[in-house]
């Protein structure tokens, strides 16, 4: 009898392990559609919101979880991206007024959202460049109080440099172009780029010095570079990710870029779980999905005749106690740190026939099982 062709195997290898940035996409594009085509503009721009922090959270999540060092300075760059998003876009007679401190080449034009986005991110990663290369050098709770201190810089200085960005008023007539399809196209684009960035050698090397980070510097990797090319990137993809956000609120200030986002971001990742992208898109979902229901709930919800409402705050409170129960029962999150697995792995694709006899089709089944 004739051996049933094999030929396509390898392809299907290829496509499982693409498989946990696939199906998150798949699932991604199917929620956004629905929620699109039958929600209501509430519902839309609650959508285009999680959409844009997931962008940053899997910004986050690409130098977090695969180096070990919890980051509490990344909203900084998140700030300093939709800023420069800001001066890009803002009508120029407007800028010469009030932003009288910005370069003459932002002060006088007016700049395209795709430039603008690009520009946001390249001064983000410029920024943690410099930053990264001091900060790089220290590990564990050391490096996260530096990351906290650099938070606090950007904040002071943003609050406080009235020419450059208002200090403490507003800037106002930013372009509102971001809805929910170009909130999911930039999503999806730092997904592929976090997973890509993940299956590389410097994503490997990086891990590696998050296990062990004595054995990863005996086999040669260089912890400092590779924990700084994450870095970087890293604070690019937040930085775009400010950018959307200017351009979605179409008004900025510098309070919305503190310890409250800051706090929700890094919630996301832990409730999702730190140690994979899915769990970082989880995380996302599962905790906008809980602020929502607690924010309708703080509105009033009509319940038997009588308006149920829960005090202001019920969010924040919500949230510590989710994140609570998600730290004691679950500490490794939601996903347990675990990218999807391709459904059919294990399928065996090809078997021998009986002809060829029960040890060679018991040794393709092994082989099969392995892959």
């Amino acid at each position: 009898m004739t051996r049933p062709s094999t030929h396509r195997q390898p392809g299907f290898r290829r496509f499982g392990k693409t498989w946990p940035l696939l199906g998150l996409l798949l699932a991604l594009a199917i929620v956004a559609a629905i929620c699109n085509r039958f929600g209501n503009d509430q519902l839309q721009v609650t959508l285009t919101e999680m959409l844009i922090r997931m962008t940053v959270v899997v910004g986050m999540y690409l130098f977090i979880g695969n180096s070990g060092i919890l980051s509490f300075g990344h909203i900084g760059f998140m700030c300093i991206g939709a800023y420069a998003a800001a001066w890009a876009t803002v009508d120029p007679s407007w800028k010469q007024l009030m932003l009288t401190g910005i370069p003459d080449v932002l002060q006088q034009n007016q700049y395209p959202f795709p430039l603008a986005v690009a520009g946001a991110g390249l001064l983000a990663a410029i920024v943690a460049l410099l930053l990264g290369t001091a900060i790089m050098r220290l590990s564990g709770i050391a490096a996260s109080i530096a990351t906290f201190a650099f938070l606090a810089i950007v904040n002071s200085v943003y609050s406080n440099w009235e020419t450059v960005t208002a200090g403490t008023s507003s800037i106002i007539g930013i372009p509102a172009v971001v809805g929910p399809w170009i909130a999911f196209a930039f999503a999806a684009a730092t997904m592929a780029i976090a997973f890509l960035f993940q299956i590389s050698r410097w994503g490997l090397m990086l891990r590696a010095s998050r296990d062990d980070e004595v054995a990863a510097r005996s086999s040669g990797v260089s912890i400092v570079r590779v924990r700084l090319i994450a870095f970087v990137i890293s604070a690019f993809l937040v930085g775009v990710g400010g950018a959307l956000y200017a351009h979605f609120l179409g008004v900025l200030t510098t309070d919305i870029f503190y310890i409250g986002l800051t706090f929700v971001t890094l919630s996301m990742l832990v409730v999702g779980g730190i140690g994979s992208l899915a769990g970082a898109v989880v995380g996302v979902v599962a905790v906008t999905a809980v602020v929502e229901v607690l924010r309708l709930f703080e509105a009033g919800v009509p319940l038997g005749g009588v308006r149920l409402i829960l005090p202001e705050g019920s969010q924040e409170i919500g949230l510590g106690v989710v994140m609570a129960l998600i730290l004691i029962f679950r500490p490794t999150g939601l996903t347990r740190g675990r990218e999807l697995v391709w459904p059919f792995r294990r399928r065996l694709r090809s078997l021998p026939c009986a002809a060829e006899g029960p040890a060679t089709a018991a040794a393709a089944e092994q082989q099969v099982a392995v892959e």
